[in-house]
């Protein structure tokens, strides 16, 4: 059984990690476990070290106004539609995210979502620990931090992964408490990541296929994130610095916020807005773009209220099969603009990115020219 440390780190004079981290993950109870457990001291493994933790206690910064894209008529009104593409051109550019309304998923079907991934958490650890996996090729797989073994420090969420394409999760093998919910609210977003992309292939002054012929939504995978009540929020993150390792992400957050992002060298807060669904770029769109669009790093705050609940749509090329090599768009690059990164497949990314982990540092740096 694991029993967390309640020292701290300073005080603590013989501390064997590894030996911590896997006495955690072989619970199969995730972080849900340690509060169900009543711990009122983080253990060690989940304290992150201060400077890591700069600014946390003071996030909110007022004078910015967070791009909200309003997507009501885009499909009935030419004018409408290229405001709308210039709005997400000047998002992409600027803040590499922001929020879509009036997007066309219905508000009953994204609250059963959020509600669904809550049943599944607090349910019983036996039923739950079942799905509970370090394989990353599960189609469905529930675990707490997908690099517990090589970042620094873990973070205070446990998540629920499944994929939806090209190969999707049977339904029998998806939880039986959310499977009715996670099957319609997939074909929900998969509609609205297919039209996003084609915004975003506007954006960049594109045929309007041009994003989804490149096979950009050609695998999309969710991450349903549950971030249960901290003791100690101060010493830790929900989810660390990072950008995403994809080419577009599609995220249902609740209500309680604690997302930022990095604005101008300041984190951001993302306002949790009734209905909307935040849209943020990955390091991919980045690469392709040749930085014309930007994938933005981005964290969550660990807090004492909670749980809160969010369900990351990623949008991406197969990471199994394809052999389909990436790099900066021809159509995007001059004598003025040359291409700034390497080519790249999927799968090399993505495993540089996962061998990596969450380490505050942007993979892009490794493909950089």
């Amino acid at each position: 059984m694991f029993v967390p440390s309640n020292t701290k780190a300073e005080t603590e004079p013989k501390y064997d990690r590894k030996s911590e981290v896997k006495a955690f993950d072989d619970t199969k109870a995730g972080v849900k476990g340690l509060v169900d457990a009543g711990v009122t001291k983080l253990p060690r493994i989940f304290i992150h070290p201060p400077e890591l933790l700069h600014n946390v206690t003071n996030p909110n910064n007022k004078q910015f106004h967070f791009p909200i894209v309003d997507l009501d008529g885009i499909k009935d009104d030419t004018a409408k539609r290229k405001e709308f593409v210039g709005k997400v051109r000047d998002a992409s550019e600027t803040w590499g995210f922001f929020q879509v309304v009036n997007h066309g998923i219905p508000m009953e079907v994204m609250e059963e979502m959020l509600n669904g991934v809550r049943r599944f958490n607090e349910q019983e650890t036996d039923i739950k620990k079942k799905y509970y996996t370090r394989d990353f090729t599960k189609r469905v797989a529930y675990r707490s931090n997908f690099d517990l073994y090589s970042s620094p420090a873990a973070t205070w969420r446990d998540t629920l992964y499944f994929t939806v394409a090209p190969t999707p999760a049977k339904p029998e093998e998806l939880p039986e408490a959310c499977r009715e919910i996670m099957i319609e609210y997939s074909k929900h977003v998969m509609g609205l990541g297919r039209r996003l992309l084609k915004l975003l292939s506007e954006a960049l002054g594109l045929n309007p296929d041009h994003l989804i012929e490149m096979e950009c939504a050609e695998e999309l995978s969710m991450f349903c994130h549950y971030y249960p009540p901290c003791p100690e929020p101060e010493l830790t993150m929900g989810t660390t610095r990072h950008s995403d390792n994809n080419f577009t992400t599609v995220l249902l957050q609740d209500s309680l916020g604690g997302l930022q992002v990095l604005h101008q060298n300041q984190w951001v807060d993302v306002p949790p807005i009734p209905g909307a669904l935040v849209v943020n770029l990955g390091d991919l769109m980045q690469l392709i773009s040749n930085d014309k669009f930007k994938s933005v790093e981005h964290r969550v705050l660990a807090s004492n209220a909670g749980p809160r609940i969010s369900v990351a749509s990623f949008f991406g090329s197969n990471t199994d099969v394809s052999a389909k090599v990436y790099a900066p768009m021809t159509e995007l690059l001059s004598e003025e603009n040359p291409p700034k990164y390497r080519p790249t497949t999927i799968k090399e990314y993505t495993a540089y990115y996962l061998a990596k982990g969450l380490n505050g540092t942007s993979a892009l740096l490794h493909f950089r020219l």
